[in-house]
């Protein structure tokens, strides 16, 4: 750029311009940044929320004929009951833990009388084998509930196993009204020796939670770009009509 362009662009009714363009694309980036660090904010608060759910008892949480809503997701209950006979109890194969292979053990916990259970992962075993005894009588135990396994899994009668926790298919073979989900028991009292399953961790919160922001910030930093291309356009078309004047 010779000394004459520098001129032109410097002249005085450009200088507001470009003081304006300065002013207003700085004040875009910050109001998008802003906004962007809203919506870290809400995602933040949302993971907190679900990471530190108080612990509630089941009977005033959810009822057997209700479905399993993303409110229950990850939920710490106490569940007060009766466990059902052994042998109704239920293998469910290929659970890895601690790098093992292995089997969790399923027991339906009457919760409601003698028509609705909550299915319950009592433990996990190396292997899948004898049942092993239900404590007897009524029962409270600590559990963490969990939505109902996906797959087409089957059911082996013989074997009393099956692949997932697929409440479905195991309607079909227990006799109760079961919930359309499970809980994994954080209770040793009802493992019978075996070893307690860990609770799933919260998942990731999802992207679209504070979506509104995320959006309000790139549309601020669109903005931004919107003004520099209008200042570069404006700035451009005013130095060359003066340039003629200059020469």
């Amino acid at each position: 750029m010779n000394l004459g362009t520098a001129r032109l662009w410097l002249r005085p009714g450009l200088v507001g311009l470009h003081v304006f363009a300065v002013v207003a694309v700085a004040f875009c980036v910050f109001m998008g940044l802003w906004q962007l660090g809203v919506y870290d904010s809400r995602q933040e608060h949302e993971r907190a929320d679900k990471q530190h759910v108080p612990r509630v008892a089941l009977s005033g949480l959810w009822g057997p004929d209700q479905p399993f809503t993303s409110t229950l997701n990850h939920r710490p209950v106490t569940a007060e009951g009766t466990f059902a006979p052994a042998t109704q109890q239920v293998w469910v194969t290929d659970k890895e833990q601690n790098g093992r292979e292995g089997a969790w053990l399923l027991a339906p916990l009457l919760v409601d009388g003698d028509d609705h259970a909550l299915l319950v992962v009592r433990g996990w075993a190396p292997k899948a084998g004898e049942f092993p005894a239900v404590p007897q009588g009524k029962v409270t135990i600590k559990a963490v509930l969990q939505p109902g396994e996906a797959g087409g899994a089957s059911y082996d009668p013989d074997r009393r196993e099956i692949g997932s926790v697929r409440i479905p298919a195991l309607t079909n073979e227990l006799p109760y009204d079961l919930y359309s989900g499970y809980a994994v028991s954080t209770s040793a009292s009802a493992a019978a020796g075996l070893d307690l399953v860990p609770p799933p961790e919260p998942g990731d919160v999802s992207w679209t939670v504070g979506l509104r922001n995320l959006a309000y910030a790139f549309q601020w930093w669109v903005f931004g770009a919107f003004a520099v291309f209008m200042w570069w356009r404006m700035s451009t078309e005013s130095v060359a009509a003066a340039r003629p004047k200059v020469a």
